[in-house]
């Protein structure tokens, strides 16, 4: 097998397959050839080569986010780590282990003017749990004779390292920040970044490892909870009489069913939870922004919780935010092995436990259900807005809320399901899907960018077929996401067009002008046709709703490419068709 003449890049590659990182996503560049080299010649590691590196980023995430492991990108010097940023950013608050390995020049060619040069040492500062910067192997100059025309003061440098004999402590250092930064990402389930300098020649290769790396225990990362602390809670418990549990972004299957009945069985208790919570039961109450934002003062008071208890990652409603932070339970508990969100300002514990782990402890110390008529009250609610939900249906014109109704509908069975940020996961949140998805989001940072690659990524991790529902301007603006030569058959795309950032026009502003236009909504003409024909994609529009119904039907059925549908809605009625939503309802 091949390996890099260069020390430093064997010692990366080496460790990073002891840390059973198996997937890496590579852009190719020259100053990052000896990790190429490295990683494409292991038949261990299953490499991805990715152009665009914000793509690329994206991309990875997506792996990660499925694999729930730390996923490798590879990036030349220069700005190629910058455009991973968004990336990162999405990964830190997502808890999604990214670990970033980006090649770098020797630091006497920083900041002299060389070419693709900038300052790489902790460049992503506090959105990573590590920053390791390598050290330069030292190399024998009597064995390289174009060391000499290297200039002098790292040649001085070079001499008095080895004088002091620092080649080895160089590798021992090299060794234990690569062990430390893979440590964090899984520890913390989030990004790390390891920067590595590299000085030519770049591509030599040798066909046996010149490394040995000291043996080296994984630490053991099992996380528990005791009784003692979880008792004061219990008592809390018991005379609540108005108990809120709110589900944010959470993996499928994070929570046995037994728990989930047990909590559902208790009439104090109401389970409130988003599309992206992946958790069902007929007594939970999905579509939050369907149930409270109808809701008048008294009512919210008859709503608001003695004890909140509040489960995974960030929350899409924003409804629920402004009525917690106005409306404050006597008690917010989170129960997360990572960061805590004092969302509502009224935070004081937090179970760093994962909430599966939480439950085994502490529903068997429950020793009975307090009586209540808090959920058998919110359940009538619950009833009559979906029973209103549907007459609303039957009597709006084709829109994006119309649109949506029939897509979420056609979801193929047992699939999983990635949406996009702004309408789209909005739109998302009001309809009512069946167990059978799983629903994704990059909700970390909420942004547009990125939401393309990330559904690819991840459809190439998983065994399921993927839909991807998406607006028309993140599709757009991640278009490079299918410059892509992985994406499988199975994977289906739905834009929805409304020739512009519908969510603006839902929001406070003046509409209807020239300058809402171009700068808030971005009015534009843009379709995806052409794109899918660069790209090989089959491409189909639709712009009513007989024609979409038709299209649905044949849409997911098997296929040698993969699909988009472009669903083409009248983008000056459907902020009206929104709006108009929350007032029938009521």
């Amino acid at each position: 097998m091949d390996y890099s003449k260069i020390p430093l890049a064997q010692t990366v590659v080496t460790l990073c397959k002891w840390h059973n990182i198996e997937h890496v996503v590579i852009s190719p560049g020259s100053r990052n050839a000896p990790l190429t080299i490295g990683f494409t010649n292991d038949d261990f590691f299953k490499c991805f080569s990715i152009v665009d590196e914000r793509c690329a980023a994206f991309f990875a995430l997506g792996i990660a986010q499925q694999t729930q492991k730390p996923v490798a990108v590879v990036c030349t010097s220069g700005s190629a780590l910058l455009n991973y940023y968004p990336a990162i950013s999405e990964a830190y608050y997502s808890d999604i282990p990214l670990v970033v390995l980006s090649a770098d020049r020797p630091k006497h060619l920083v900041d002299i003017g060389d070419g693709q040069t900038i300052k790489q040492k902790n460049v992503y500062g506090e959105h990573v749990h590590f920053s390791a910067n390598l050290k330069l192997d030292l190399r024998d100059e009597a064995k390289n004779p174009k060391q000499d025309e290297v200039p002098i003061f790292k040649s001085i440098e070079n001499k008095l390292e080895r004088i002091l004999g620092l080649q080895k402590d160089i590798q021992a250092y090299n060794e234990s920040e690569i062990h430390e930064a893979l440590n964090q990402s899984a520890l913390h389930s989030g990004p790390v970044h390891i920067n590595i300098p590299f000085d030519e020649p770049l591509y030599d290769t040798v066909k046996d490892l010149s490394i040995k790396p000291k043996p080296y225990k994984l630490p053991n990362r099992n996380q528990n909870i005791d009784e003692f602390e979880l008792r004061p809670c219990i008592d809390i418990w018991h005379h609540a009489k108005r108990k809120m549990i709110l589900v944010g972004v959470l993996a499928p299957n994070s929570i046995e069913d037994k728990w989930l009945q047990e909590l559902a069985d208790d009439d104090s208790v109401l389970v409130f939870t988003e599309t992206t919570s992946n958790l069902h039961h007929p007594d939970f109450f999905p579509g939050i922004d369907k149930i409270i934002a109808p809701l008048k003062a008294e009512e919210f008071k008859a709503l608001q919780p003695d004890v909140l208890l509040t489960l995974g990652g960030m929350v899409v409603s924003k409804k629920i935010k402004a009525f917690l932070r106005q409306y404050k339970p006597k008690h917010h508990w989170h129960v997360g092995p990572h960061n805590a969100n004092d969302t509502f300002f009224c935070l004081e514990e937090h179970f760093r436990v994962r909430p599966n782990t939480f439950f085994e402890k502490f529903m068997p110390l429950i020793s009975h259900h307090t009586k209540s008529d808090y959920k058998r009250h919110w359940l009538t609610v619950r009833a009559k807005r979906r029973k209103e939900h549907q007459r609303y249906l039957e009597t709006i014109p084709f829109s994006d809320f119309a649109a949506f109704d029939l897509i979420l509908k056609a979801v193929p069975k047992q699939s999983q399901l990635q949406v996009g940020n702004s309408s789209a996961i909005r739109y998302t949140q009001l309809f009512q899907l069946r167990k059978d998805i799983k629903v994704f989001c990059n909700r970390g940072t909420s942004g547009i960018d990125g939401s393309t690659s990330t559904a690819i990524g991840a459809s190439v991790a998983t065994n399921e077929r993927t839909t991807f529902i998406v607006g028309d301007l993140s599709f757009f603006y991640d278009s490079n996401a299918l410059w892509n030569n992985y994406i499988p058959n199975t994977f289906r795309i739905i834009v929805v067009n409304n020739q512009g950032g519908g969510i603006f026009r839902i929001l406070p502003g003046h509409k209807n002008t020239d300058n809402f236009d171009t700068f808030f909504e971005t009015k534009h003409t843009l379709n995806a046709k052409q794109l899918c024909h660069m790209f090989d994609i089959e491409y189909y529009s639709v712009a009513d709703k007989t024609n979409l119904e038709n299209e649905l039907k044949s849409f997911f059925s098997t296929s040698k490419k993969p699909r988009l549908l472009e669903v083409f809605t009248p983008s000056r009625d459907n902020d009206s068709i929104l709006l108009d939503y929350f007032d029938f309802i009521k």
